[in-house]
Formats: C-alpha cells, sequence, structure tokens
C-alpha cells in the first residue's frame, strides 16, 4: 500500500460510518537498524497547517487556544484501529466519545445555537 496515496487527506470514519473528518497526518516510529512503522493517523486543524508549515501549524494552534476550541492537539487514531482502507478510512471509535469532533461541538454551542430560531440539541 501506498501510505500516502492511499490514506493521507482520505475520509475518515467511525464503526457508525460518522464522518471524523479527514487523515490530516501520518506518525511513524523510527527503529534503529529496522524499517520505520507505521503507528497512528491523525485528523486535526493543527496537523493540517503544519504540514504547510511548521509556524502556520503553532500559529493554527495558539488561535484554536485563544477562542476556547480546547483541543488544538491532534486526534490521535492508533493503526489497530484502522479496520478497513478503500474510499474512506474506516476506524473502530465511536465519534461522539472522540475529541475528533470538538470544532463540531464547539461551533454548535458556541454559534449555531445562539442564532434566533436555531434548533437546539442534536440534528
Amino acid at each position: 500500500m501506498d501510505i500516502i496515496r492511499d490514506v493521507l487527506d482520505n475520509q475518515l470514519v467511525d464503526s457508525n460510518q460518522r464522518k471524523l473528518g479527514k487523515v490530516d497526518g501520518i506518525v511513524m516510529e523510527l527503529r534503529d537498524g529496522e524499517p520505520p512503522r507505521l503507528t497512528y493517523l491523525e485528523t486535526g486543524m493543527t496537523t493540517l497547517a503544519r504540514r504547510i508549515h511548521p509556524r502556520l501549524g503553532r500559529w493554527v494552534a495558539a488561535i484554536e487556544n485563544s477562542w476556547g476550541a480546547k483541543h488544538s492537539e491532534p486526534f490521535r487514531i492508533p493503526l489497530s484501529k484502522v479496520r478497513n482502507v478503500g474510499i474512506d478510512v474506516e476506524v473502530e471509535i465511536e465519534a461522539e466519545a472522540t475529541p475528533a469532533l470538538a470544532y463540531e461541538k464547539w461551533l454548535r454551542e458556541q454559534i449555531i445555537e445562539r442564532i434566533p430560531g436555531a434548533e437546539h440539541g442534536n440534528s
């Protein structure tokens, strides 16, 4: 499998087919005298910005923290939780039980629910 072509930027979906975002980064473990080993997939705006430039990643993390989005750190998914790699990357986790949807929750609580006439609760 070509990790960059087949995994990076693909849609992540949980065990209920709920979207978790895109695979924004790949974490590998470097071991002496052995080939690198894939350990985690990462998702998060900070990881995506860091791919463009490390300074941009730090800037995005600082903005996220100042806006009150409590999860500026990328969400890491262990390789052991990856179930299938196809058009989507299917992982064996529940989206609602992770910080992967922190921005969605923050937007819903801080912006959407404050709009007059907005529906409250999950939609």
